[in-house]
């Protein structure tokens, strides 16, 4: 069995924005590479702004979208293997199971919520039969705080957001999954049941020995949950490491400057903190994408792309602030995102 319960392998992803002679390359997601252990059930927060690649590689491991390059791994089997050899199918969604931004969408007006769930169990081969099945389902929903009765044969609108999007980690559960990738789950809830769902993860991660990976641009829930976390910015992890490394000792200027948005009551802003709108250019950046921001920039990182340096075991951070700023240091390691860009 593999080390890693996920993988992912100097992975990119390229989009092209207009026509095909005039229009202009986006690399959404930029030579990532990072791992989840298989030990012990553990949460991934991917942190970053609006815009910062991380729904979109959300969306690769969930097999929504295909990387322009790169692998990933569940397990040590190929999601996207050439010739349909890798982890496929019923297969697949037993052990990945996803959760959406918006549960409203996540489940049809038309549709009673809990055929959703019986569907689930029976297709994925989970129960043999509706008994097995309501079984099933209902210790799931017994799991997330819910009653099969308060749900059984209703419809989405006759539930809170915060109550459909604990029937939506109910059905995550019911083929027993090794990760789940929630995308978001609390930001269409109001503020005062977001801890309640964020709680949830942390308890059904020891009940059931799930992982997951945790997408927010909520820093101090990201904080509250996460065993690892990792910094995202215009597509590239620009710090990744246990998360109490990361939040109370960062390396990356950026994530810096996100820890200092996060307004704290014991003191006021002494500067303006601001995090800017999308631009394309920065994503384009064959150098620091951060450069034009960074209080610590140097000459090289305006001219070269950042080394991936290795600053402590388990910690990671693409600059050249932890070396000194020296190029020699570390060797930039992003063969994977160029010939991907070179092929489109």
């Amino acid at each position: 069995m593999s080390e890693n319960l996920l993988e992912l392998r100097n992975v990119s992803k390229v989009f092209r924005i207009g026509g095909l002679v005039f229009g202009t390359r986006l690399v959404a997601v930029d030579d990532v590479s990072l791992s989840l252990p298989a030990a012990e059930p553990s949460i991934l927060s991917i942190v970053g702004e609006s815009g910062s690649g991380k729904t979109t590689l959300a969306r690769i491991i969930l097999e929504l979208e295909h990387p322009t390059s790169g692998e990933v791994l569940i397990e040590g089997h190929p999601l996207f293997e050439k010739g349909g050899a890798g982890l496929k199918g019923r297969d697949y969604y037993r052990a990945v199971q996803p959760i959406f931004q918006n549960p409203f969408e996540a489940f049809s007006a038309r549709k009673r919520v809990d055929k959703y769930l019986y569907n689930a169990a029976l297709r994925l081969k989970i129960a043999a039969n509706r008994k097995e099945a309501r079984e099933i389902v209902a210790e799931v929903l017994e799991s997330v705080g819910l009653d099969l009765s308060r749900v059984e044969g209703k419809y989405a609108n006759q539930f809170s957001g915060g109550e459909l999007q604990r029937i939506s980690v109910a059905r995550s559960l019911i083929p027993r999954p090794k990760l789940i990738v929630a995308d978001e789950p609390v930001s269409m809830i109001d503020a005062s049941l977001r801890m309640n769902i964020v709680n949830l993860f942390l308890e059904l991660k020891e009940q059931y020995k799930v992982s997951f990976v945790y997408i927010t641009h909520d820093l101090s829930t990201a904080y509250y949950v996460s065993d690892y976390i990792g910094i995202m910015y215009r597509g590239s992890v620009v710090e990744y490491g246990p998360s109490e490394e990361i939040l109370t000792d960062s390396v990356h200027p950026y994530t810096e400057l996100l820890l200092d948005s996060v307004p704290t009551v014991d003191h006021r802003w002494e500067r303006n903190v601001a995090l800017p709108d999308i631009e394309i250019k920065e994503f384009q950046a064959q150098a620091c994408k951060f450069a034009k921001r960074c209080p610590y920039v140097e000459a090289i990182c305006e001219r070269t792309v950042p080394p991936m340096v290795q600053v402590t075991p388990q910690r990671q951070a693409l600059c050249y602030k932890p070396v000194g700023f020296d190029p020699g240091a570390a060797a930039p390691q992003r063969e994977g995102a160029e010939s991907a860009m070179a092929q489109n």
